[in-house]
């Protein structure tokens, strides 16, 4: 539950009832917190603290809108109210509402809260707003007003991985394994920030995982955990078969409608051909944008640091802004980020209002270089809109050996992205369609599109590095050959071993694991994916 306490009401029974709808919050009950928030307002409309609870129990349930509509209805009771505001930030920017993400975090600078609850919201916005030194200062201080607190501590040390502070993080993973043992988020990462060398830390992540035979979503923390200091420990076997069992318990946590990606991967081919870009108006001629897409775990990371380390350059994350663009212009309603009906309804969109939007929205993420790269591998969906909206941004592709790529993503505990990775049949069935349009976009749009191969760059860097920066237009830099000494802030899974230099360890990684992967092997074979042996 994340805000301040409910303020008292004057009546005794209200204060009862908000109560009690709190502590059932608490408890995961939300259909009797929801039945005590409509109570308490039927007996006083106006009562902020029940308008508060709506906005939590909405938020529990997935009502993003009721939500919006409740914590609005709370700071136009309470214009004071730091929590609503530190809420509204974090929806609007979840919605890509950069502008009025910040109007709300201004409120909060205004107000000067010293809940640590509304700090740690906060932060968390920035956080997403690619803020990541600012969201560490709010972080710390959540920490410094309530001290051994695991999920305030937890989000610190994530803020110090991304920052490079392996050390530092590793220090409060374990303070807070110490606090409370069973913790299975602390327990992953601190497996993923840090390499084992022994199995003593698997041995008491074993031991915790039989407390959760029923919780599938703390299973899959402690197998992805206990599978990757099992790869760091070479045992192979063992390894696979705990990322084999996360994967199972995380893909019973998600919905992943493999039909509805079937067809927007086929209204994307019949809808964007080149007669639809040619017919298009001019959009926004701005040359700053540099897109890395691809598959994630694929080396967009590296190639995004490499970029980011030349001096013209700003490296701005993964950013939701180019597609949240289509979704504003085009009021599309549904949740799922992208589908058949989002490009049906995007096909007809006026470039120029769509770069324009992209570029207003990610203005405070794109620092202030002559160039900036969005970083987020969903965009290959979006090229010919890109094209179309920003004629002359630049594209940068990611490939890597589809078993590598497929097998990287199938031992990754992804937060609420890439559904499909949790299965061999679908995690390849995914792969030959995004192969399929890549290949496709190639054809039609020929000379957009960069490929960087990943295993050409890791085996061999400045020819490669140097390729990529002369096709970006930009003079090469010495500074782009040492992009592990950046210390910026990265937001992805490659957090870690982007401090490093470029490696090979990666290259061929499947074959430890090929008795195990047939299901995912036989799919990409009978597409013709696999390279030849």
């Amino acid at each position: 539950m994340s805000g301040t306490p409910p303020a008292r009401p004057a009546d005794a029974q209200l204060q009862a009832l908000l109560q009690r709808g709190f502590d059932a919050l608490g408890k995961g009950d939300t259909e009797t917190a929801g039945q005590c928030c409509q109570q308490a307002l039927e007996r006083q409309p106006d009562l902020v603290a029940a308008h508060f609870l709506v906005g939590l129990v909405a938020l529990e349930a997935k009502e993003r809108r009721t939500a919006f509509n409740a914590y609005q209805s709370v700071v136009k009771l309470d214009r004071d109210h730091a929590a609503a505001w530190a809420q509204l930030a974090r929806l609007y920017m979840s919605e890509g509402q950069v502008n009025l993400a910040d109007a709300a975090l201004r409120e909060t600078r205004r107000i000067k809260p010293a809940d640590p609850v509304v700090l740690d919201l906060i932060a968390t916005t920035l956080s997403l707003m690619g803020e990541h030194g600012a969201a560490q200062a709010f972080f710390a201080h959540a920490n410094t007003l309530q001290p051994g607190h695991p999920p305030f501590m937890l989000n610190l040390a994530n803020n110090l991985v991304y920052h490079g502070d392996t050390d530092k993080a590793d220090t409060i993973f374990r303070d807070i394994i110490r606090r409370q043992p069973d913790s299975p988020q602390a327990h992953w990462a601190l497996a993923s920030s840090t390499r084992a060398r022994d199995e003593e830390h698997i041995e008491a992540m074993q031991a915790l995982l039989g407390r959760h035979r029923e919780n599938p979503r703390a299973r899959a923390f402690y197998l992805y955990a206990i599978g990757k200091e099992q790869e760091d420990l070479q045992q192979w076997d063992a390894a696979f078969a705990a990322f084999s069992a996360g994967a199972a318990a995380r893909r019973a946590t998600v919905e992943y409608d493999e039909a509805a990606e079937e067809a927007m991967f086929a209204a994307l081919a019949e809808l964007y051909t080149p007669g639809w870009l040619a017919a298009q108006t001019a959009g926004n001629p701005d040359r700053s944008p540099i897109f890395v897409l691809g598959q994630p775990r694929t080396g967009t990371t590296l190639v995004e640091r490499i970029i980011s380390s030349h001096s013209r350059v700003h490296s701005a994350g993964e950013l939701q802004q180019f597609g949240l663009a289509l979704r504003r212009l085009a009021n599309y309603q549904d949740p799922r980020r992208f589908s058949a009906e989002l490009f049906h309804s995007a096909r007809g969109l006026d470039p120029r209002q769509v770069g324009n939007l992209y570029l207003q929205t990610s203005s405070r993420m794109r620092g202030t270089t002559p160039h900036f790269v969005d970083k987020l591998p969903q965009n290959y969906l979006l090229i010919p809109l890109i094209l179309a909206a920003l004629p002359n941004a630049k594209i940068v592709h990611l490939v890597r050996n589809p078993m590598d790529a497929c097998f990287a993503s199938f031992k990754q505990l992804f937060a609420d992205a890439y559904l499909h990775s949790y299965e061999q049949g679908e995690m390849a069935r995914h792969h030959v369609r995004y192969q399929r349009l890549m290949a496709l976009w190639r054809e039609r749009f020929p000379g957009r599109i960069f490929d960087m191969v990943y295993e050409d760059t890791a085996r061999d860097l400045e020819p490669n590095a140097r390729a990529l920066i002369d096709h970006l237009e930009l003079p090469w830099e010495d500074a782009c050959l040492a992009f592990h000494q950046q210390d910026t802030a990265v937001t992805t899974a490659s957090a870690v071993q982007v401090r490093e230099p470029a490696h090979t360890r990666s290259i061929d990684r499947w074959r430890r694991y090929a008795d195990h992967l047939q299901p995912m092997r036989s799919i990409l074979d009978a597409a013709g994916m696999l390279p030849a042996s």
